[in-house]
């Protein structure tokens, strides 16, 4: 963050998340204690005492001294620099030495974007743990599969369960890679030469770079950028929000198949004994949670056109339009991706499954399905294919005018049950019927997909997956 990068946020009233003067400046301490002992370790006159008082006073923040300071200052880093300073009157001198307020800013961002993909990867790994439970006991259960939302090949509850694991466990993966791929940005002076802190050290290069070797330790990374301008590529931000904005697809399109789910009455999101799904209907049971995940959903995937349109105007080392921006959609990024989670997993624990309705849908298109395992089993009696054909053409002709034209049931097994032609075969019906034997290797998937991939991506949060979601709203 420069000179004026506060859009009139006050800490009475401060903004959320990352960049934010109880998100951001608070660390301020933190960093300016990190860049002292440094280089007095390397050489520069920096006392044990002023030192001592920093560490003493890391806590004693008078944020209404501060929101004072900037009013008057109207620059958030130096009205903190000004009160920690009043804090420290010993270490006034030496605080903020050599740094720029991006060494504050960016720094603590990404201290604080690390930290909050700490908070979502739990809730994610909850989410798909409950998803592969609900798998594991529905890898058998046949139900009628869509393409197009048209009738197609049945599969199993699991499986298509499966699917939507599949795309949880990606994200999963994808938050983690970018979370393990964030770098410091360390200390580069304003625009990333780190001429004042060559200057201190008298051109000695090598104290330079141990001073952002050690810094960049201090503050937990492994490896800090060699390359930045005055901040750090607002292309992190980028890749940040992308996986947080693949995220919202996911949970997008798991709850909008729970939706549809739940107008065939198939399927059902946790509903309460007092619900009220609607105040005009009261018979009705509206998925409000899934509605809400879908709403947020979307809500988070447009946040991603910010950081896109940040970078892209990012002039030469850096320009002053990032900081407003970046305030609102980085915090609102992870603020929904957490309501997301937790919304979505109240609803995996509670998924409600409606057997006999799956099982009567099956019955109404199952018939048209089995048609060809039927030619085959003519043909293995001795029939020719060609006219066992056209008779169930003929036969599911009559049956579908049934259906469309009458509003009746599928009877096209009743019509073949009552032509004497297919008798050679009517003992063989119930066997070729069968919906589990249309199902292919839906359950085998299921089982070789949750041991072979889910549990061991689950494995590092094993101790936290007994935590429960429940919603006040």
């Amino acid at each position: 963050m420069g000179a004026g990068s506060s859009p009139s946020c006050s800490t009475s009233n401060p903004c959320l998340g990352p960049c934010t003067h109880v998100g951001d400046l608070e660390e301020a301490p933190d960093s300016w204690l990190w860049i002292s002992p440094a280089p007095a370790t390397l050489g520069l006159p920096i006392t044990d005492e002023q030192i001592q008082e920093m560490k003493s006073n890391l806590d004693n923040i008078d944020f209404k001294m501060a929101a004072e300071e900037e009013k008057r200052l109207r620059h958030d880093v130096m009205a903190h620099v000004h009160t920690f300073g009043h804090c420290c009157p010993k270490a006034a001198p030496i605080i903020h030495l050599g740094a720029t307020s991006c060494y504050v800013g960016d720094n603590t961002d990404l201290i604080i974007l690390r930290h909050a993909f700490d908070l979502l990867l739990p809730k994610l790994a909850r989410v798909i743990s409950r998803l592969a439970d609900f798998a594991k006991e529905r890898a058998d259960l046949p139900t009628l599969g869509f393409t197009h939302f048209q009738p197609a090949q049945l599969t199993t509850v699991g499986k298509r369960c499966c699917l939507w694991i599949q795309d949880l466990c990606m994200d999963l993966q994808n938050l983690k890679r970018v979370q393990d791929g964030l770098r410091f940005r360390g200390v580069k002076g304003t625009t990333g030469t780190q001429a004042s802190f060559l200057q201190l050290f008298e051109g000695d290069h090598h104290k330079v770079e141990q001073l952002d070797k050690m810094v960049t330790e201090k503050a937990g990374f492994k490896r800090a950028f060699i390359i930045t301008g005055q901040t750090y590529t607002r292309k992190v931000d980028i890749e940040v929000l992308s996986v947080l904005a693949s995220l919202g697809a996911s949970v997008h399109k798991i709850c909008t198949d729970i939706r549809l789910l739940a107008n065939l009455k198939e399927m059902e999101e946790p509903f309460e004994k007092q619900q009220i799904g609607s105040s005009a209907m009261p018979y009705k049971r509206n998925p409000m949670r899934s509605e809400r995940c879908c709403s947020l959903a979307r809500h988070l995937m447009t946040l991603l056109m910010d950081p896109l349109q940040t970078a892209s105007v990012q002039w030469f080392e850096r320009t002053l339009d990032d900081s407003a921006n970046r305030r609102i959609c980085l915090a609102e990024a992870f603020l929904t991706a957490d309501t997301l989670l937790i919304t979505l997993q109240n609803i995996s624990e509670g998924l409600v499954v409606y057997p006999k309705v799956i099982e009567r849908r099956i019955r109404q298109e199952l018939p048209f399905m089995a048609t060809e395992n039927i030619i085959m089993a003519m043909v293995k009696a001795g029939g020719s294919r060609q006219d066992c054909h056209e008779k169930i053409r003929v036969l599911s002709q009559q049956a579908a005018a049934v259906v469309k034209q009458e509003g009746g049931d599928n009877d096209l097994i009743e019509r073949i049950r009552a032509d004497a032609y297919f008798s050679p075969i009517h003992s063989q019906l119930e066997h070729l019927l069968d919906p589990s034997s249309f199902t292919g290797r839906a359950s085998q998937q299921v089982q070789r997909f949750l041991e072979e991939e889910v549990h061991p991506l689950l494995k590092p949060y094993g101790s936290v997956m007994k935590e429960k979601a429940e919603l006040s709203l």
